[in-house]
């Protein structure tokens, strides 16, 4: 246990090292590390980095990782926070759906690396009583992850994620958004929310049963309300243990 301790305190202090400008590891050594930092956020945070440019993006980067270096050994989950870092970095505050932005991006990242499950198909609902229905618990599955912001954080989101040209869209209405991202099969795939497809989706995840979560949803809009998220592969097979 002593040596495990004196390991532990050795390896807190050789990140720390790496990370102080004027600590007393080797430039080479630090530099290289703060490089791979800055390029796993670029990567982990691609539609971000195209709306501010490389130049802006690497800078920023290399301010967070200085901030907050990677925990784990998969850089792949690297920047958990830094949509949080960027919502009070100062010289973000011009792009004010920047962390919306960048929360996108970490959910794409989050979906992608999620556990494999089987998603609920609309047959199996149809073939269920009304009576039982109503107390079946919708489990959100476990790739899926979905927001709404005050912001068309989604639209914005989506054309920086692709490979499609700004110039080549008709101008963003600026309205509240919701956006939904799963990978329900093998790859990732995302569709626009409206603000009650965003409540029922968090009434789900609350285990509330379908009877009280559709309460979120108005009159009239529960049945296109589930078919466009079953068709997304929003939910898996199962009740919510």
């Amino acid at each position: 246990m002593m040596l495990a301790g004196n390991l532990s305190r050795f390896q807190d202090g050789f990140a720390r090292s790496l990370f102080s400008a004027g600590g007393p590891a080797h430039p080479v050594y630090r530099n290289t590390v703060l490089k791979g930092c800055i390029d796993a956020l670029q990567a982990n945070f691609p539609a971000v980095a195209r709306l501010v440019g490389e130049e802006w993006f690497r800078a920023a980067a290399a301010v967070y990782a200085r901030q907050d270096p990677p925990r784990v050994p998969m850089l792949l989950e690297y920047g958990a926070g830094f949509a949080d870092f960027l919502a009070g970095f100062g010289p973000a505050a011009e792009f004010p759906y920047l962390p919306a932005v960048a929360r996108l991006d970490r959910f794409w990242s989050e979906s992608h690396a999620a556990a494999d499950e089987a998603p609920l198909h609309a047959q199996a609902l149809a073939r269920l009583a009304p009576e039982i229905l109503g107390d079946r618990v919708l489990r959100p599955h476990a790739a899926a992850r979905w927001a709404w912001f005050a912001l068309p954080a989604f639209t914005i989101w989506s054309r920086n994620r692709g490979d499609a040209s700004a110039g080549d869209e008709p101008e963003i209405d600026w309205r509240g958004e919701g956006a939904l991202i799963v990978r329900p099969g093998d790859a990732v795939a995302w569709l626009e929310l409206n603000q009650a497809d965003c409540a029922f989706m968090d009434a789900c995840a609350a285990g509330v049963p379908l009877a009280e979560a559709a309460d979120a949803v108005p009159v009239g809009d529960l049945a296109g309300l589930l078919a466009r998220l079953l068709a997304a592969g929003a939910f898996t097979i199962g009740e919510r243990q």
